[in-house]
């Protein structure tokens, strides 16, 4: 770990980035030098070769027999060695009358090289360079051979041409030898220069980093100041002052930033409780409108209860009508208690914490509930529940709410719409899949629909009917908040709520929730029949207007 820090550390970075520079200057260097060596000893090498034609072109001109001398000073042999030893490799002899003399073991392409040049040097009169060939020099590949041509002059005229060859390969490992202790001076120039240069950046900068760090570490609230460098330090100077600034703008505004907290912390429990009471007094609201109902409900039992009472206290009323009396008086109790039990689920605070809940259970409770409302007495009550996972995260209670509020608006708006009698209120569940964006895994979803054929919702409105408050009720007929609560508890429990309606046509409402795979719990969906009696011996005794 320590050596991967370090190969990512800063210094080293820097180090690796000036070695790099300094080598790459270098070798750039390095490079036009050898170019400029190369240069001047090929233009040494040209006037070389030049000096060597014009001291040799009289015997040159003797050897074609074409020199003013009886007797030539030098033989053929000895000429061509002066050639050669002053580098030439090979030469070409051109006369007038294409008398042609060659020197030297060269190829034929070089000799027609050499023929071609000489003969050019005699019509233009005028001494020339050319290369030949291609070698490995320095670098890259180079010219293998320097031709010199030259036009031979008597007695002021043009007699003759000549083209000598100088190999430059000699010239080329003169120079390679030379670049093997130019890369070690290059090497040891880059280490070098690399020490210096970092030893110069640290003192300059990392070490007031440094400084800066080892402060920051040991800074405590109550220090003034937490950053300081020399003056010397230049831009770091700046930094430290500036860094300083915004330690004492962020001290000063500690305080303020601490109490915007708690003012936020103790707004959003505020808005928590908040949130509670609007639900609870919707809660409360429809509970309300249930009692008007349930209160017939429990009426009539009563009253059959008191006739079988005075049945029996008279005394010549048979045993055996007796125990059926009491039968009779037991179930019509029963029924009274279940009213008030199924009211008091209805209307009890929700618990919190999400469970496992059982869709379906909930809203066959409810249809029970509703059965012996007047509200929907003339009305057709259908439950399609057809899907085959109706397991979901949530309240029981609060969802219990949710479903109640869209039932009793739908209920109403089949009232409003004078078509009671005809009135129809449909709940359908199925299964939804939601593709996962993070992967090709499908999500399960729980669709519930109602459906009513109500008076609908105009265009207009039904984009504010989630709204708080909002309502088309007339005054005392409705708070605005049923919707609105229900739409905010769905969201809660990770699911949405959306409507499709027309004015005139109905309503269709759908809730979509995730589904889970745990099992439902038994405590929250077993079903408002199994709960315990609140009018038997150790119920809980709450009064209905809780």
């Amino acid at each position: 770990m320590r050596t991967l820090v370090f190969f990512r550390g800063l210094k080293t970075k820097i180090a690796l980035n000036i070695a790099i520079l300094f080598f790459v200057a270098m070798l750039l260097i390095n490079i036009v030098a050898m170019m400029t060596a190369k240069r001047d000893i090929m233009r040494n090498e040209v006037s070389r070769g030049h000096f060597m034609v014009a001291t040799l072109s009289a015997d040159l001109l003797d050897i074609l027999n074409l020199g003013a001398r009886s007797t030539p000073q030098l033989s053929r042999a000895q000429v061509f060695g002066l050639l050669a030893e002053g580098g030439a490799s090979g030469a070409i002899l051109v006369g007038k009358n294409k008398e042609r003399v060659a020197y030297g073991q060269i190829s034929a392409a070089l000799q027609n090289e050499l023929l071609k040049h000489a003969r050019g040097a005699m019509q233009s009169q005028e001494r020339t360079t050319h290369f030949f060939g291609a070698t490995w020099g320095v670098f890259w590949r180079h010219h293998r051979d320097l031709i010199i041509s030259s036009p031979l002059q008597q007695n002021g005229r043009i007699a003759a041409g000549v083209s000598i060859v100088l190999p430059l390969e000699k010239i080329y490992a003169t120079l390679r030898h030379s670049q093997k202790m130019l890369f070690v001076y290059l090497f040891l120039n880059t280490v070098i220069l690399t020490f210096i240069g970092l030893y110069r950046l640290s003192k300059v900068y990392f070490l007031p980093l440094s400084r800066l760090a080892r402060r920051a570490e040991d800074y405590q609230e109550d220090d003034e100041m937490l950053f300081s460098v020399r003056k010397e330090d230049n831009e770091l100077h700046k930094l430290s002052g500036s860094l300083n600034s915004m330690l004492r703008r962020i001290s000063a505004d500690k305080e303020k930033l601490r109490s915007t907290v708690n003012s936020l912390e103790m707004a959003n429990l505020e808005l928590k409780k908040a949130q509670e009471e609007i639900i609870r007094a919707e809660k409360l609201a429809s509970v309300g409108r249930l009692s008007a109902g349930i209160a017939h409900e429990i009426g009539n039992p009563i009253g059959i209860v008191m006739g079988y009472l005075e049945l029996l206290k008279q005394k010549d009323t048979p045993d055996s009508e007796k125990e059926e009396y009491i039968e009779r008086t037991e179930d019509e109790i029963e029924r009274i208690n279940t009213i008030i039990r199924q009211l008091l689920e209805i209307s009890r605070p929700s618990k919190t914490g999400l469970k496992v809940v059982a869709v379906h259970d909930l809203i066959d409770d409810i249809a029970q509930v509703l059965n012996v409302q007047p509200l929907m007495s003339n009305m057709e009550l259908e439950c399609i529940l057809e899907a085959q996972n109706d397991a979901v995260l949530a309240d029981a209670n609060q969802l219990r709410q949710v479903f109640l509020n869209l039932i009793i608006n739908a209920a109403d708006a089949i009232s409003s719409a004078g078509n009671a009698a005809n009135g129809k209120l449909v709940i359908k569940s199925d299964q939804a899949n939601e593709k996962q964006e993070q992967s090709n895994e499908q999500k399960q979803l729980l669709k519930i629909t109602f459906m009513d054929n109500g008076s609908g919702i105009s265009e207009e409105n039904i984009a504010n009917i989630f709204d708080p408050f909002y309502t088309t009720k007339e005054p005392g007929k409705g708070t605005g908040l049923g919707l609105s609560v229900s739409f905010m508890i769905v969201q809660g429990f990770g699911g949405e709520m959306t409507v499709q309606s027309e004015k005139g046509e109905g309503t269709s409402l759908t809730i979509i929730l995730p589904v889970t795979e745990g099992e439902p719990n038994i405590d929250q969906n077993q079903g408002l029949a199994a709960a315990p009696s609140p009018l038997s011996t150790g119920a809980d005794e709450r009064p209905l207007e809780q």
